[in-house]
């Protein structure tokens, strides 16, 4: 054994100074050869320790008998352990200077973990994996820019398919790389975004609860499987959005908390330090090595697993120091307010971060508040995020889908709210995994009436959905009508693509997606007022609405119009801006799709009267609660 000689002086002050970007290079396990000896060199950052060891099953877990050696005031140690190669087990027995307290600690920058229940990092080298997705990624700035068409179809590995025939096993990264990106290509959605795959010690946790941020979940297997899962999908032509939890970390021994005696990672006063909600801890962004560790895993999905983008989890608990918590229960900051300023500066740097080192990918901010510009640029006093879901327009759209037809009439400004903020941030419209479990039950299940009204009331809700501005995200098993609630511990239920009503709903949103990615007005100007223009958001009586969508050179625009009851309107006039034949383009009754098959007989014509201040205007049919899309037939 020999002392440590990889971290320089230089590495130690960037990484005290929250400016070391790949911490994953530096600290965590690395096999190498030492002069000429092989091993892997071990880093750990612990400065309340008074002496750590590295255990595992290369010495029998016996602590003391590979001690590490600390590099002074920066709190790294150190060690180069001869022998130890890839596959090794291990974990750092750590006995702090506090009240001589001991712990056997994961590896905070470990690439590789145990399969749970086990919890012992795994010694892995990154190496040997050749990527085949590089016409990708020269070209992914354009896939994922903000005028760019984006519909994105989120998963959670564990549950999108398993293997009932051999004991509902999951299947492992390779095996859902090519039968997830084929699905995904013929389904016509840009991205595919996975719940949380750092390795985590609970399944119900979904992912949410991570334990081992640089580690790619040992569930579905190594980290080089990850990275074909990714490749395959880029060379289907499919983004990856992986979703990223900073906001909290799981209160497991083995993990972050408590790390060398002292709360390391995390506030010591609970009021800040502590979620109640999850029973979990707050990272503390006040503090320099905990900045620079999560910058670093930022960079690292974005770096080493070619990841497209980062969906930033829980943002509002991160932003205000009073989330879920009651008078006493937080403490405010320095100017008495609520807002979390650390954590602000924070979400800031991220970003910059994010931009500066891969200006072609995109960071996503799940934010549930007003929260003014979280997705505007930094330097005019935003968050710099490039998106923001739009919590508000799921709940309420949910909230008026939830009720009967004939009592919408009197909820129809639920619909149209939206509209009034649509442009304040850069939106994505989600429909995700948080509204079909803790028994709120399935997209489906959500919709009043008797089957063919549930089937017809989601497809007028996707139709509208895809009609609106902002990007779009779905969760899987949303395409094409799960009955139950999702369940993470079993598969979608894929045999119900044998009923027509399931194929029906699933070749509609098909179609919706082929429709979006063909048609620059539903995505060219998603985040512009000009791209949008109600013709009618008045109707409420009929609970129908009529709005156009421009593209930018305004020479295709699409009428689109929604009818939100069962009963069909005949003779509907609705005012247009430019005379002549309009296609009908999409019809959600139609009966591919499950519906009645009432519509346009294909296209309409405009006639000389003025409607919604426009000189011409079309009479159509809006079948029962339907949703129809017009466009200029060719001259």
């Amino acid at each position: 054994m020999t002392k440590p000689r990889f971290l320089t002086e230089e590495d130690l002050y960037l990484f005290g100074e929250s400016t070391q970007l790949r911490g994953w290079e530096k600290l965590g396990a690395h096999p190498m050869t030492a002069d000429g000896v092989e091993g892997t060199r071990f880093a750990v950052w612990a400065p309340n320790a008074e002496a750590i060891s590295v255990v595992g099953d290369f010495n029998g877990w016996a602590e003391g008998r590979h001690p590490m050696h600390s590099t002074g005031p920066s709190g790294v140690w150190e060690a180069f352990l001869p022998g130890v190669a890839q596959g090794a087990r291990y974990k750092y027995a750590i006995r702090s200077r506090e009240r001589g307290y001991r712990v056997q600690k994961a590896d905070p920058y470990a690439f590789h973990f145990e399969l749970r229940p086990e919890t012992a990092s795994v010694v892995w080298d990154l190496g040997g994996y050749a990527w085949d997705d590089g016409a990708w990624m020269a070209g992914r700035g354009r896939r994922n820019a903000l005028d760019a068409p984006m519909a994105i179809y989120e998963v959670h590995l564990g549950s999108w398919r398993r293997a009932p025939d051999e004991g509902n096993r999951w299947l492992t990264y390779r095996e859902l790389a090519d039968a997830l990106a084929e699905y995904v290509r013929e389904m016509g959605y840009t991205h595919v975004q996975l719940l949380p795959i750092s390795e985590h010690p609970f399944d119900g946790s979904w992912g949410y609860q991570p334990a081992g941020y640089f580690a790619p979940t040992s569930r579905f297997g190594t980290p080089q499987d990850f990275m074909y899962l990714v490749d395959t999908l880029h060379q289907a032509g499919i983004g990856v959005l992986l979703d990223w939890v900073p906001a909290h970390f799981p209160t497991d021994e083995h993990g972050l908390g408590y790390f060398d005696g002292t709360h390391l990672y995390e506030h010591e006063d609970p009021r800040k330090g502590r979620h109640q909600d999850w029973d979990t801890f707050v990272f503390n962004y006040g503090r320099r090595e905990v900045v620079s560790f999560l910058l670093s895993n930022a960079l690292y999905w974005l770096d080493v697993y070619h990841v497209d983008g980062l969906r930033v989890d829980a943002v509002a608990s991160m932003l205000y120091l009073d989330y879920s918590r009651k008078p006493g229960e937080w403490i405010p900051n320095q100017f008495g307010g609520n807002e979390n300023l650390e954590a602000v500066d924070f979400l800031r740097r991220f970003n910059e971060v994010a931009y500066a080192h891969h200006p072609e990918t995109v960071t996503v901010a799940e934010e549930s508040t007003a929260w003014p510009m979280v997705s505007r640029p930094t330097y005019l006093g935003g968050l710099g995020f490039g998106l923001k879901w739009n919590m508000g327009w799921m709940h309420d759209m949910l909230r008026y889908m939830s009720q009967d037809p004939v009592h919408r009439k009197y909820h129809h400004n639920i619909l149209t709210f939206a509209l009034l903020y649509a442009f304040n941030e850069n939106f994505v419209l989600p429909l995700s995994h948080d509204e079909v479990v803790h028994g709120k039950g399935s997209m489906l299940g959500k919709m009043p009436g008797d089957p063919w009204q549930r089937f017809a009331n989601l497809r007028v809700l996707y139709g509208y959905m895809y009609a609106h501005p902002g990007k779009k995200l779905l969760f899987m098993g949303g395409e094409f009508g799960q009955w139950a609630e999702w369940d993470h511990d079993r598969s979608l239920d894929w045999h119900l693509l044998a009923g027509a009503p399931h194929r029906g709903l699933q070749r509609w949103v098909r179609d919706l997606n082929t429709f979006l990615r063909g048609e620059p007005a539903l995505h060219e100007q998603d985040f512009d007022p000009a791209g949008f223009e109600w013709i009618d958001c008045n109707d409420s009586q009929q609970s129908v609405v009529s709005f156009l969508r421009w593209n930018r050179e305004r020479d295709r625009p699409l009428v689109c119009v929604c009818n939100f009851t069962p009963v069909p309107r005949h003779n509907y006039r609705v005012g247009v801006p430019y005379a002549g034949a309009w296609q009908e383009a999409l019809n959600s009754d139609a009966p591919l799709y499950g519906g009645s098959g009432q519509g346009n007989l294909g296209q309409a014509e405009t006639v000389p009267v003025p409607m919604h201040g426009h000189g011409q205007s079309l009479t159509i049919t809006v079948p029962p609660l339907g949703a129809v899309l017009f466009r200029r037939a060719p001259r």
